[in-house]
């Protein structure tokens, strides 16, 4: 989805690996397999761009319905790189979180 909105874009999106909501049961399984969870179908969720000084205010709107008491923050939309995800790792490094090509696991659905 993050690339989807960079490319129509044109700006950057920059995630924060320490803030994605990824379960470490999920976590566990993607490593077991040797996948990215970033790659992973994971519907019923939304992504929500809202300006930076109305973030809280969106977060607490979210938090305030029992569907969306897990929301978070997980980045923001920059001018550089343009049309790019970058992922700013745990570890203070980043790397660049291409579109997707295939499938990774096939969709049970």
């Amino acid at each position: 989805m993050a690339n989807e909105l960079a490319q129509e874009s044109g700006f950057g999106v920059v995630l924060d690996e320490p803030s994605l909501p990824v379960a470490p049961m999920v976590n566990g399984a993607c490593e077991m397999l040797g996948i990215d969870p970033l790659y992973v179908a994971n519907e019923g969720k939304v992504l929500a761009v809202v300006a930076a000084e109305e973030a809280a205010e969106g977060l607490a709107a979210l938090r305030a319905h029992p569907l969306g008491r897990s929301a978070v923050d997980i980045g923001e939309i920059v001018a550089e790189p343009a049309a790019t995800v970058v992922l700013r790792t745990a570890f203070g490094g980043t790397r660049i979180v291409d579109m997707l090509v295939g499938d990774p696991l096939p969709r049970i659905c």
